[in-house]
């Protein structure tokens, strides 16, 4: 499923101008992969708040569509419409440019490491990952089309290990979704997704098993509002938005 968020533009209190001056805002549309939904809500905020000190008023409004970036790619490729795309991994990425739908060389702004999805107090006593292939135990996955379920089988494989997943799901919020509500014992989920979900205990996974995941973005040209985009994009990748994602657990450039 699909998630949409709207960040309004001229109904803010930071807006110093009247409503009727206030000019019709622009929707800036960013597809991103769901692992950036709590880090991409905050950066969306500051972005605007940017906006008003500079000009006054909010110039542009932000709809963001979170999703898997497997899920995003086909939509780009089917047509959809988008300003921006972030995504969790290079490959889908390298897809959506080589349809011809990327305006800029996209531009890698954050990296990711995998962590073990845990019930709070480790009830289980999960300590590596060697230990989601004892009997008995219910772990869930993201599917091997979705970045994290291909970093998932890759630390596992490194790792020599062999789970029968419970389910595999489309995106990443799925696997940490069916840990926090109980069920499932275990998943395999992002560092970032710990950290801002609060819902769960996260267990390391040790360098040599892990995978460093690479989110790259890029401006479309599918959208009708390059220019915001642009300024989206270096405002992510400026020291605030930097900032930003590594409150919600990602590494820097």
């Amino acid at each position: 499923m699909l998630a949409f968020g709207w960040l309004a533009a001229c109904t803010s209190p930071l807006a110093t101008c009247a409503v009727q001056s206030c000019p019709e805002p622009k929707t800036l549309t960013i597809f991103a992969a769901s692992s950036l939904q709590p880090a991409f809500g905050k950066i969306g905020n500051q972005f605007q708040a940017n906006e008003v000190k500079a000009q006054g008023h909010v110039v542009n409004a932000l709809s963001f569509v979170f999703a898997g970036s497997q899920m995003l790619t086909q939509q780009l490729g089917e047509g959809a419409a988008a300003d921006i795309f972030a995504s969790a991994d290079i490959a889908h990425m390298t897809q959506v440019n080589a349809g011809g739908l990327v305006a800029s060389p996209p531009r890698v702004f954050a990296h990711n490491r995998l962590e073990i999805a845990v019930a709070r107090g480790n009830p289980k006593g999960i300590h590596t990952l060697a230990d989601l292939a004892r009997s008995g135990l219910v772990v869930v996955l993201a599917d091997p089309s979705v970045p994290a379920g291909k970093y998932a089988a890759q630390a596992l494989k490194t790792a020599g290990v062999t789970v029968k997943p419970a389910s595999l799901e489309q995106q990443v919020t799925g696997v940490l979704s069916k840990v926090a509500f109980g069920e499932a014992d275990a998943g395999i989920v992002y560092v970032s997704d710990i950290i801002t979900s609060r819902q769960v205990d996260g267990v390391a996974i040790p360098n040599d098993q892990n995978v460093i995941a690479e989110y790259p973005i890029a401006v479309l040209n599918t959208g009708h509002n390059q220019a915001a985009a642009k300024d989206f994009v270096d405002f992510v990748l400026s020291a605030d938005g930097q900032s930003l994602l590594k409150a919600a657990g990602f590494e820097g450039v």
